[in-house]
């Protein structure tokens, strides 16, 4: 990759290395320079520019990093599209995180264009959250880095994989002394389901005995009778030598103590059996308490069919200080909430606006007539479901019984917009209006656009980072702005002001610090069907393409 200053009026065909603001627009870094981006540079007296060109031997970032997730991504694990070199491995369960670490590091010290950052090994995930990502720094990569990348992330069995948390069956014993009141007794049940539904799980069965080796041997052996796939034991004591009155229990009953104790705090006490193929669990006196413990650590492992060794438990220790201290800025109380937004891929909501009266096109309602064999508005709305969005809504106006007919059996919300006949900005209103509550930004896709395709809507969605200053993403072809265009959150009360027959534009033009331009591969953003002329268009290019 050449890297440096350029003429302006030579810099075509080249990655912008710094944004330039212009009197009327942005040219944000990364941005490949076409004839006319130099045309307007040179007319709005910018003389010089610092560019990128890649060479022959490099590897654009989207595609470095979207080869190495490939290779990358196991089980339990979606691959968000690729922008500006970076790609992002989402979980689509709830579950643990394996991680290969020696894969990990030797992809990092491949060369200092390649980079991969995960959650830490065994680290509990949930949907939509972001278990690691892949970014290339530079412009490109050499493609021998990529490729001995690529290597090594294929050798490993899986360098990275999320697995989901089975409805495991847990049946817990609990051990009595008259120092220990029921009541605590009671509570240690309900903490116990809860962080077994929490999981997936259910305690299926619950029953007490003194707290005496024989004693303990005997409800071990009474609760054979139940079908449980992990037993758990709870001492009105606290486990202190592997002598004692739980693991002595154990043994009498047939099964084998593996380890006790480990380097988590807290969590300490806690010890690891086996009885007929199935593990035992000697509970830490922690586990009472609804706070994270070491016990929670060994529960998510078994719940996800991750194995769990004294080996295992031994390497917990580094991370595993989850005691209050004053240098922690969460208390553990604050351990169990669902993580910061910011490790979780955003929650986009797809709005389709299916409303217009099709003036343009005459008596026919553009949006039913067929293209590819199905109604138009069935081809939108497919993309959006397609995509990488967290729900569909279509927006209803002119025929909307006709159109809700058409959509017959998708997955998808109908919002009817009853003013319809004032224009589009009633459509995007009603949009923003109904969006989900629990979504980060809206995308908003309209039903006359045959050509839009979910990649097209999941490469705004990977543009889409409003710390980053990308907070409405907009799809380009060539520098020219099409649709459809993906808004922050914070922008829908704006959009409730929109008057007329026009759409949002101006707001984008107001914006334009936090505006990122996605460039596509294809002209499929800039091809709406308006008029007859344009759908004989469209049927043409679809007939030909099929045969």
């Amino acid at each position: 990759m050449r890297f440096g200053p350029e003429p302006a009026s030579e810099a075509a065909g080249a990655y912008l290395a710094h944004s330039i603001r212009l009197d009327r627009r942005t040219f944000k870094k990364g941005r490949l320079l076409s004839a006319d981006d130099i045309k307007v540079l040179v007319a709005d007296g910018v003389g010089e520019v610092t560019v990128a060109r890649l060479e022959d031997s490099d590897v654009h970032e989207d595609k470095a990093a979207a080869r190495l997730a490939a290779a990358l991504a196991g089980s339990g694990l979606k691959i968000s599209a690729a922008f500006t070199g970076r790609v992002n491995l989402i979980a689509d369960c709830s579950g643990v995180l394996t991680v290969d670490a020696d894969c990990i590091n030797r992809i990092n010290a491949v060369h200092e264009s390649v980079t991969v950052a995960t959650l830490a090994a065994y680290a509990a995930v949930s949907p939509r959250q972001m278990a690691a990502t892949i970014k290339i720094i530079p412009f490109a990569a050499p493609e021998w880095a990529v490729a001995e990348a690529e290597a090594i992330a294929s050798a490993s069995a899986q360098a990275l994989a999320a697995h989901p948390y089975r409805p495991i069956r847990a049946a817990l014993i609990q051990s009595t002394l008259p120092t220990v009141k029921p009541s605590v007794l009671d509570k240690t049940v309900d903490v116990t389901a809860a962080r077994l539904t929490a999981l997936g799980g259910v305690l299926v069965d619950e029953r007490r005995a003194p707290h005496d080796a024989t004693a303990i041997a005997d409800a071990i052996k009474a609760a054979d009778t139940v079908e449980a796939d992990i037993l758990l034991i709870a001492g009105a004591s606290a486990i202190v030598d592997r002598a004692d009155a739980l693991p002595a229990g154990i043994e009498q009953a047939g099964g084998t103590v593996l380890h006790f104790g480990m380097p988590v705090d807290p969590g300490n006490l806690i010890m690891l059996a086996e009885r007929n193929g199935k593990p035992v669990i000697g509970l830490p006196g922690c586990a009472r308490s609804p706070k994270l413990n070491g016990f929670d650590w060994v529960l998510q492992r078994f719940a996800a069919g991750v194995p769990v060794t004294p080996q295992d438990i031994q390497a917990m220790g580094v991370g595993g200080l989850l005691a209050e201290i004053g240098a922690r800025p969460l208390p553990r109380a604050e351990a169990t909430r669902t993580p910061a937004d910011t490790q979780h891929a955003p929650k986009v909501a797809a709005m389709v606006l299916a409303a217009g009266q099709s003036r343009r096109m005459g008596q026919a309602n553009k949006l039913l007539e067929a293209v590819d064999g199905r109604a138009m508005v069935v081809t939108a709305v497919e993309a959006a479901l397609a995509a990488d969005v967290s729900s569909v809504t279509v927006i209803t106006g002119h025929e909307a019984d006709a159109v809700q007919a058409a959509l017959a059996g998708k997955p998808v919300r109908f919002v009817h917009n009853p003013d319809y006949a004032d224009g589009l900005s009633a459509s995007l209103k009603t949009a923003a209006a109904n969006a989900p509550d629990t979504a980060d930004a809206m995308i908003v896709l309209l039903g006359d656009m045959p050509d839009v395709t979910s990649a097209h809507v999941d490469r705004l969605i990977a543009a889409f980072n409003p710390l980053e200053g990308r907070a409405i993403c907009v799809p380009t072809v060539g520098g020219k702005r099409g649709n459809p265009v993906l808004w922050a959150k914070r922008f829908l009360a704006e959009m409730l002001a929109l008057r007329g027959d026009v759409g949002a534009k101006h707001l984008i033009g107001q914006n334009e610090d936090v505006v990122a331009e996605v460039e596509m591969g294809d002209a499929g953003v800039l091809n709406d069907v308006d008029t007859p002329e344009a759908l004989a268009t469209v049927r043409t290019r679809s007939n030909s393409g099929s045969e």
